[in-house]
């Protein structure tokens, strides 16, 4: 666990705020089992779109072996979306051993759950927004290159 020097703040927690924590708990591990069963049908989705790109007729536009490129992409993003969910997942598990034991300690393992999922969704999402920036000029570029 990481210190913080200088932080020198005790908090307790009223009885709003602990159920305030205990609905928040309930309601993250209904997301992250709700996104566990999404990654579950994304993989079986990457098999049946791979089958389906590569059953489709040959086509100009898209490459004779399109199928496994897409069960490949499929999978990647199932992979990028395992995380998060694990981490919210971990939260919520922490968050409720740390109400029912009053363990400071737990609760701390829950917190830096959470952190980990914020900063993991902070860092995809700051890649995907310079990906798109990337897209945008190459997109203008093509267009000019067109004329």
């Amino acid at each position: 666990m990481e210190e913080h020097k200088g932080l020198d703040l005790k908090m307790s927690l009223n009885d709003a705020s602990k159920a305030y924590l205990k609905e928040t708990a309930k309601w993250s591990q209904f997301l992250a089992i709700v996104g566990f069963v999404g990654i579950g049908i994304m993989v079986i989705a990457s098999f049946f779109m791979g089958i389906i790109f590569s059953a489709l007729p040959n086509n100009e536009e898209l490459p004779e072996d399109f199928g496994p490129y897409m069960t490949i992409v499929y999978l990647i993003m199932a992979l990028i979306y395992f995380f998060p969910v694990l981490y919210l997942y971990k939260f919520s598990v922490k968050l409720k051993q740390s109400l029912q034991s009053q363990d400071e300690d737990v609760l701390s393992e829950a917190f830096l759950n959470l952190k980990s999922m914020f900063k993991f969704m902070g860092v995809l999402t700051i890649l995907l927004i310079a990906l798109y920036i990337l897209i945008f000029l190459f997109g203008i570029i093509a267009v000019f290159i067109a004329m």
